[in-house]
């Protein structure tokens, strides 16, 4: 598990296609000795730090453990910075939500969030009450400091939700930049004076079925029956990872369906999907990019 590696910033609009641009150009940029990181990213050494981590976090670049620690592309990272670079399309925004949420070694406040925190409607106090309890049961001996927890849930606010909780007054134009996933519509304010929030059922029509697709696919562990209850509540698939409910989860799967990628099986009480088209998480967002690239 790990906390607060983002040092406090949150995905700034452009950062990601930067550091993929820059990646691509020189996979050293992050450990470069001849070459300056802050000069050739354009940001300060926090930032740099904080950049280099969510390029890993969001599922784009991989890093040895060990030896010269370059950057390079993963089969996802490829495809985005050949499709979709500069993170336009809708779709892209939820494939690197979708990576980030689930990512529970790099990023676990983010799949705590998304995948075991069943309340709606709460406050920074009750998150990071209940992560706690969370991070007890996985680990007894583990000590995460309140202030890490703290942290975490602000980034995931200002990553998710529409405007930034901060106030805009005597900030750098730089701070004051919003985090391109807040058009995902996940988290909204539920008393803004009190500073309560609540998750949020995307519109059905933003997910793109092939996005929905490719995460069906990638949780299936090789099954061509899957039940709707499984796609619901199960971690990291489409309900808990899009805060979907069940009407929209099927406005979803019916899209789907008429693809000609799964057969819904809602008979003698069954309520299952059945895979027509054989693919993993790649294939289907392969699929995608091509589909919009006509």
């Amino acid at each position: 598990m790990k906390f607060r590696a983002h040092d406090t910033f949150f995905i700034r609009k452009g950062w990601l296609s930067k550091g993929l641009r820059c990646v691509s150009e020189t996979p050293d940029v992050f450990v470069s000795k001849t070459e300056n990181p802050m000069d050739v990213l354009g940001i300060g050494a926090n930032m740099v730090k904080a950049l280099r981590y969510w390029l890993q976090a969001t599922g784009l670049t991989v890093e040895p453990t060990s030896g010269r620690r370059n950057q390079s592309f993963t089969e996802l990272g490829k495809l985005i910075y050949k499709y979709d670079r500069y993170l336009e399309e809708l779709g892209t925004l939820f494939l690197i939500h979708y990576k980030l949420a689930c990512n529970k070694d790099t990023a676990t406040s983010w799949y705590y969030f998304f995948n075991e925190f069943s309340i709606n409607e709460f406050t920074k106090e009750i998150f990071v009450e209940e992560i706690e309890k969370y991070i007890k049961m996985q680990d007894e001996e583990l000590d995460v400091a309140n202030r890490s927890l703290n942290d975490d849930f602000n980034c995931i606010i200002n990553t998710y939700l529409t405007k930034n909780i901060s106030s805009t007054k005597n900030i750098s134009p730089e701070n004051n930049i919003e985090c391109p996933m807040r058009e995902l519509g996940l988290i909204e304010y539920f008393n803004k004076n009190k500073k309560t929030y609540k998750k949020v059922t995307p519109n059905p029509d933003s997910i793109n079925p092939l996005i929905a697709m490719a995460v069906i696919a990638d949780n299936s562990n090789g099954k061509k029956e899957i039940s709707l209850n499984e796609l619901l509540t199960s971690s990291c698939n489409i309900g808990r990872i899009f805060n979907l409910d069940s009407i929209a989860m099927l406005e979803i799967l019916y899209k789907i369906e008429r693809l000609g990628l799964i057969k819904i099986n809602r008979t003698a009480g069954l309520d299952v999907i059945n895979i027509s088209e054989d693919g993993d998480f790649l294939d289907f967002t392969k699929k995608y990019y091509s589909s919009i690239s006509k």
